[in-house]
């Protein structure tokens, strides 16, 4: 028997209205549903604020590109739904906002898809914020893609059933995330975050090399961090060289600014640099993304 699911509120514009629950958008037959080939983006509002969700409706445009797909609502378009929507939210609710395409059909056979069967909808449902009290992490056995094995450039639903794995394999080791490796062996990102390291007061982070997505609030957190007097290096990372750092912070549109507290069996306390990006990230979403 399948495990009955309550959905937070949420609501979904979808064919040209707005509807409640966990709308049905795909069909037994759709491309999509079964060849995984749709594409989405994720921002986030708390606290009166949405931040940078003109970038991430530009990047679910892009994504729709990569994966051959039409982006059929210009950006504009994207936030005047979203304004929309989000007054159906109190205004202190903190939610996920959520694009979305995909294909409904193929073309010339079951796995070619058909970019003039673009769908898309939008789906804003309450998320709270995880409260930053620190994520222990490890080493995952699996990898990631590159660029010519996978549309590693987009946010594509295909990328997630692995990092998925690999998050379940670190949680049945007791660990929360995992640091995910390039097929060379070089730290790329977690499961599902980028990830910061700090050494002697200096900031490191994996250089985007076509095996990760760089995110919208990494490249908001290196703004901020340099603007802010603070050496930042995009490098190649080795897993010895997080073992050994002196903090660790994860990036990422869902917990945005994170402690690492524990890194295989070594714990780490929230540093001074992991602070200091948090207080400026919340200072920049208070103070130029109102919504």
């Amino acid at each position: 028997m399948s495990r009955t699911v309550t959905w937070s509120k949420t609501i979904t514009f979808f064919e040209n209205d707005w509807h409640e629950g966990n709308v049905p958008i795909m069909g037994v037959r759709t491309h999509a549903a079964w060849l995984c080939t749709s594409v989405f983006d994720g921002a986030r509002a708390f606290e009166g604020t949405a931040p940078d969700l003109d970038l991430h409706f530009a990047r679910v445009n892009e994504s729709a590109k990569t994966m051959g797909l039409k982006p059929l609502v210009p950006v504009g378009t994207w936030l005047d739904l979203a304004r929309e929507g989000l007054k159906r939210f109190e205004r202190d609710a903190e939610l996920y906002i959520r694009p979305m395409y995909w294909p409904e059909d193929a073309t010339g056979g079951a796995v070619r898809l058909d970019p003039e069967t673009t769908r898309w909808c939008l789906a804003l449902y309450v998320a709270p914020l995880p409260k930053p009290t620190g994520t222990a992490i490890t080493l995952s056995p699996y990898r990631r893609p590159t660029r010519d094995s996978a549309p590693v450039d987009a946010k594509a639903g295909c990328l997630y059933p692995n990092n998925a794995r690999a998050m379940t394999e670190s949680r049945s080791r007791g660990f929360d995330n995992c640091l995910m490796c390039d097929l060379l062996g070089n730290v790329a990102e977690l499961a599902t975050a980028n990830i910061f390291m700090v050494k002697d007061g200096a900031v490191f982070t994996p250089v985007p090399n076509g095996t990760f997505l760089a995110g919208i609030t990494r490249a908001r957190v290196i703004k901020l961090l340099r603007a802010a007097g603070m050496s930042v290096t995009e490098t190649t990372l080795s897993y010895a060289d997080f073992q050994s750092a002196d903090e660790i912070f994860s990036s990422g549109n869902y917990t945005k600014v994170s402690p690492i507290v524990r890194i295989d069996g070594r714990s780490l306390q929230p540093g001074p640099v992991y602070r200091k990006a948090r207080e400026l990230y919340w200072e920049y979403a208070h103070t130029a993304q109102q919504y």
